[in-house]
């Protein structure tokens, strides 16, 4: 029986699985050649083809009904050839202050110091800063000497090819208008016109019942009531971190929102079947000052309230993608759905303009589920008029 051996290499950077004979065969070397796209390198002594799952499986298939016995052991090994994603850091994606010169260095800190000056929260410093110091270490100039072409091909070859999202280029492009408006760069007027259009994204939305499968699943007293805590309040994930024991009114059912998103205060519903979660949350964990207390009494992560949601949804056998945020798009969407006032989740939210409150009437079902698909129209049409549906089957007797 003629013999087969699959394995891989690397050509010109590319994975490619080779074909290679135990011994030289002209029918093989024949059968071989009418494979499409094959080709032979001289360098690996094989016949070879792009790398893919569907090739592989057509390889074997295609040579073992030609008679032949298939040896593809050494494909076993191919992931040790595959770029992982550690290895695919690209330029500019992880740097450090390490990377700069002393002046590059005094230049950011008045930046840093620029924007505490305007009263920015730390998280938009940390963010306003991380992206002057890629485009710093990307254009190798000092700062005050940047043009407006500079930050252009940072724009371009940097923060589109790293693959960031809309949402984080459009912050870029806020971060280098105040750079440009501190170190006086020209062409600062012409910024806004690098800025992408945002963009409207539907929220993912949970069920009733997911939430509460979610709730159920999470055994961790602490767990369950930091998920609780944010559907039933519709918080944001900072809100919550920064939440004090005080603020929680326990007798009149609020929750105080200091200085939320933009520096806003508000107050918020504490839901009476949240309240015995509450005091066995509290007696359990006796927090201090923070309501949810991290390490030595700091702020909890929010990195970690992510992870055991992503675990919780796992438990729950729920597919879709469920971050914190989500649960505060679950309840606003959940109260539109029952009755209440637009104007008043727009409160309850802390939305400065309706217009970002509006969004969850497009995710609302409360009116849609009163429109019918022409499908049901048609059908529910012919049961009534008696006509033979032998013949227009959906499914089985439907």
């Amino acid at each position: 029986m003629a013999f087969i051996i699959l394995d891989s290499f690397l050509l010109q950077e590319a994975l490619q699985i080779g074909v290679r004979f135990s011994t030289f065969d002209h029918r093989l070397k024949q059968l071989t050649k009418k494979i499409l796209h094959i080709k032979w390198s001289a360098a690996h002594s094989a016949y070879y083809i792009p790398y893919s799952k569907e090739n592989q499986f057509f390889l074997f298939k295609y040579f073992n009904e030609a008679g032949c016995y298939v040896d593809y052991e050494k494909m076993k090994n191919v992931k040790k050839l595959l770029p992982r994603k550690r290895e695919l850091k690209r330029k500019f994606a992880s740097v450090s202050k390490t990377d700069l010169d002393q002046d590059q260095v005094i230049e950011l800190k008045k930046f840093v110091s620029y924007l505490r000056g305007k009263r920015f929260s730390e998280s938009t410093v940390r963010s306003y800063y991380g992206f002057l110091l890629k485009l710093v270490v990307y254009s190798e100039k000092p700062a005050n000497s940047l043009t407006y072409r500079d930050m252009e091909l940072f724009l371009e070859k940097v923060i589109t090819k790293q693959g960031y999202s809309v949402s984080s280029h459009r912050q870029c492009v806020s971060a280098l208008k105040h750079f440009s408006n501190l170190f006086e760069v020209e062409g600062i007027e012409n910024l806004e016109n690098l800025r992408p259009r945002k963009s409207r994204l539907l929220p993912t939305v949970l069920s009733q019942e997911e939430v509460i499968r979610i709730l159920q699943v999470t055994k961790n007293l602490k767990h369950r009531f930091i998920l609780a805590l944010i559907y039933s309040s519709g918080l944001r994930i900072g809100e919550l971190l920064a939440m004090k024991v005080a603020h929680i009114d326990v007798e009149r059912k609020q929750i105080c929102i200091v200085s939320g998103k933009g520096r806003k205060d508000r107050t918020v519903i504490l839901a009476e079947s949240m309240v015995a979660l509450f005091y066995n949350y509290v007696n359990t964990y006796l927090p201090d000052n923070y309501l949810i207390e991290g390490k030595n009494g700091g702020e909890y992560s929010p990195s970690s309230i992510r992870a055991f949601l992503k675990k919780s949804c796992k438990y729950a056998k729920i597919l879709k993608r469920v971050t914190p945020h989500t649960l505060r798009h679950s309840y606003a969407t959940h109260m539109l759905e029952d009755g209440v006032d637009l104007r008043y989740i727009q409160s309850l939210l802390g939305h400065s303009r309706p217009e970002t409150t509006m969004i969850y009437t497009h995710v609302s079902k409360k009116d849609l589920l009163r429109i019918k698909s022409p499908l049901d129209t048609a059908v529910l049409h012919l049961k009534e008029t008696g006509y033979n549906t032998k013949n227009v089957l959906l499914s089985r007797k439907y």
